[in-house]
């Protein structure tokens, strides 16, 4: 390998890649070869994601050479036929040999008819299966299709014919019925890929051309016509129309666009045409955005899962050793019949298949993790997915999560000499630079009063964080700032302080100009709290979180009086960024587990300190995207205690699935050592078993939870 060659990351597809066992090969393989820097496996949709430096031709070699072929998933590849087409072969040409053995059996032909129809039927269902359990010896490894052999030969040396048969015939339908049932998560997820359209119209040089969304630039012009999918994250330049957002952000309710207002790829345009300046190219857009850290999400390993396949990792070598040790001792310690003793063996190595077991967390998961991306939820993975069903503590900033976060003026109070209009002017003209919710209030209230700001001077600006700002006016020095500030200044005379404690016991936020003696003026500003933000607060408690809290920055009075409105169970006010940090730990030493629920942007040291950080409206916030451990794509907040809900159903049906798995597991083998268990019954209850975990997995994929 070079120096300093660069490393890049490719995706393969690895049709055979089905569960744990075939990880484990391939990290055996690639893990220590030089120019592998780092493996991501998403096993649910037959994916390794490798960091290298060296040539991609190198990785797909070796695993052509451990029998998992693979190919890079970005390039063009002719259209193939159905993966399953030489399953579904193989396993029904089987099953006509095996039943025409049952047959011939059953009327007593000579017993070289169904002996020879029994062996067909384990060729036609085998050969795949004996070819991957020939790789597995080479790799001395113990999987799936090598327990199954050892188990369907082992039958027929000691003259059971029709039980080696059905061994091979019933692992072939397990397999088929398993993989046609993952496709149905695989689709699930692939879906979210399918809402942008290839191409649109573009306009060039004044003519409209069709052209690969690819190639179309920011700062171009596409049209929409009625009953298209928007190609390319934009804004509406002209036209008017209802637009479906549901792949984006699972709202079932049409948007109204008009011009000025932000589109997404993916949204599908009902009723008028919009022309549509792009802001960002195709691979960059929001629903590829979201297309990309859902399948990263995939291959994030929840806490259960990493348990499971460590288990299976022991489980498998031992259940095999115990195979060898029943089917040796007793003959050789007791004198007891070989044959008989070699057939329980048989029947432990049917049960010493894992894949139950292992794929029972998963498939799981990752239906969850669908389920929620098609709601507008977008968890970052299955630990945070099994962390949200722990929840006992919620805490909740205020502005924009619980309220609105569209403050608007509703009473300027001049406090001296000064009247109303100047106020105002003085204050928007020093909160022009702040990007705090306040700031944009005062600036609309401004600009509906026709003032123009762009004339006064302001100089020597400077931000008290949690307080304020001090700051120049046409040459004069003002502070602008909360209740909290002008009383640290000096300045807040008991009148000042009757009429602040009249506006914020309103549950208005009071905005106070004042210059270095004294207070001039009072803008209060409100914040309309959401229809459904006491219902959540409710049904967070129905699922059983424990406490529900409001951190705000806001004056105790404001803060209040929310909190009395929405019947949290705490409340903290006046708090600064740090302070919203501490209280987070405080909640996780009283509680536990703790979500943090904000806006991902100025809440982003409290959101990192919470066991799982919910930020809202990720569809207009890259920051958002990226930082939080949940992103809701609206500021829908009803969402919030769904994303709880679904991790909760996501978690009891891994339970389920993990006490099935091992139960039927540690049935058979105390059956099987006692001589209790058919091979067939064996395998058609372990097969079973990880048939009934999938579909139990797969009913997270559709509904509301």
């Amino acid at each position: 390998m070079k120096a300093g060659a660069t490393t890049q990351e490719t995706t393969f597809t690895i049709h055979d890649l089905c569960c744990a066992t075939e990880e484990q090969k391939i990290r055996k393989r690639l893990e220590n070869q030089s120019g592998i820097k780092d493996l991501e496996f998403n096993i649910v949709s037959h994916r390794l994601k490798v960091s290298h430096t060296c040539n991609e031709r190198v990785i797909l070699n070796h695993l052509k050479e451990i029998g998992l072929p693979g190919i890079n998933e970005s390039a063009h590849q002719p259209p193939s036929r159905n993966p399953h087409l030489r399953l579904i072969l193989s396993t029904a040409i089987s099953a006509a040999f095996f039943g025409a053995g049952l047959v011939t059996k059953s009327l007593g032909l000579a017993a070289s008819v169904p002996i020879t129809l029994f062996l067909c039927s384990m060729l036609a269902g085998g050969w795949h299966i004996a070819a991957k359990a020939w790789n597995a010896v080479r790799l001395v490894s113990l999987d799936m299709n090598f327990l199954m052999t050892i188990a369907s030969v082992g039958a027929i040396l000691i003259g059971e014919y029709a039980e080696g048969a059905a061994v091979i015939l019933l692992f072939s339908v397990s397999l088929l019925i398993e993989s046609l049932s993952l496709d149905r998560t695989r689709r699930a997820i692939h879906s979210l890929l399918n809402v942008s359209p290839p191409t649109a119209i573009v306009v060039r040089n004044g003519t409209e051309l069709t052209a690969a969304v690819e190639e179309i630039a920011v700062g171009e012009t596409v049209i929409i016509r009625p009953g298209e999918r928007i190609p390319l994250d934009g804004e509406v330049t002209a036209g008017q129309s209802s637009v479906d957002e549901a792949p984006i952000t699972g709202e079932s309710v049409p948007s109204l666009k008009r011009s000025g207002d932000p589109v997404y790829a993916g949204s599908f345009n009902q009723r008028g045409a919009l022309e549509v300046r792009v802001l960002k190219k195709v691979n960059d857009s929001t629903i590829a955005r979201i297309i990309h850290l859902v399948e990263e999400a995939q291959s994030k390993k929840a806490p259960s899962q990493t348990f499971i396949e460590q288990f299976a990792r022991y489980y498998t070598p031992a259940v095999f050793g115990l195979a060898i040790a029943v089917a040796a001792l007793p003959p050789l310690l007791l004198g007891l019949p070989f044959e008989d003793w070699l057939y329980r063996s048989l029947v432990l190595l049917v049960i010493a298949c894992p894949c139950a077991l292992v794929i029972s967390t998963p498939v799981t998961l990752v239906s969850a993790l669908a389920n929620a991306a098609h709601h507008g939820i977008l968890v970052k993975g299955g630990k945070h997915l099994e962390t949200l069903a722990g929840v006992r503590a919620v805490a909740f900033d205020k502005t924009g999560t619980l309220t609105e976060g569209r403050l608007t003026v509703t009473d300027i109070v001049p406090l001296n000499t000064i009247p109303p209009s100047d106020i105002l002017r003085i204050t928007a003209a020093a909160e022009i630079r702040s990007e705090h919710h306040l700031a944009e209030a005062l600036l609309r209230k401004a600009a509906s009063e026709s003032i123009e700001l762009g004339s006064i001077l302001t100089e020597d600006f400077s931000s008290i964080t949690g307080r304020g700002i001090r700051t120049k006016v046409d040459g004069k020095t003002y502070v602008v700032g909360n209740h909290q500030f002008v009383e640290e200044l000096g300045i807040c005379s008991p009148e000042v302080e009757k009429v602040l404690h009249q506006l914020e016991r309103q549950g208005k936020t009071v905005v106070i100009l004042a210059d270095d003696t004294q207070v001039l003026g009072a803008i209060a500003v409100a914040d309309r709290v959401r229809d459904e933000s006491r219902q959540v607060v409710s049904s967070l408690h129905d699922l059983g979180v424990r406490h529900v809290m409001l951190l705000t920055g806001d004056n105790k009075g404001t803060a209040a009086a929310v909190a009395a409105q929405l019947q949290v169970d705490e409340v903290k006010s006046e708090l600064l960024p740090e302070q919203k940090l501490d209280s987070i730990r405080e909640l996780k030493r009283r509680f536990g587990t703790v979500a943090m629920v904000g806006d991902g942007i100025n809440d982003a040291p409290a959101l990192a300190a919470a066991d799982v950080g919910i930020a809202m409206g990720g569809i207009g916030s890259d920051t958002a995207l990226e930082t939080a451990d949940v992103a809701l794509m609206t500021d829908n907040i009803s969402k919030v205690p769904y994303s709880i809900s679904l991790g909760k159903k996501a978690l009891r049906i891994i339970k389920q699935n993990i006490a099935l798995a091992l139960l039927t597991k540690g049935v058979f083998l105390i059956l099987g050592v006692f001589g209790l268990s058919s091979l067939w019954l064996a395998i058609l209850a372990d097969d079973g078993a990880a048939l009934i975990v999938i579909l139990n997995g797969l009913r997270l994929l559709n509904g509301r939870h």
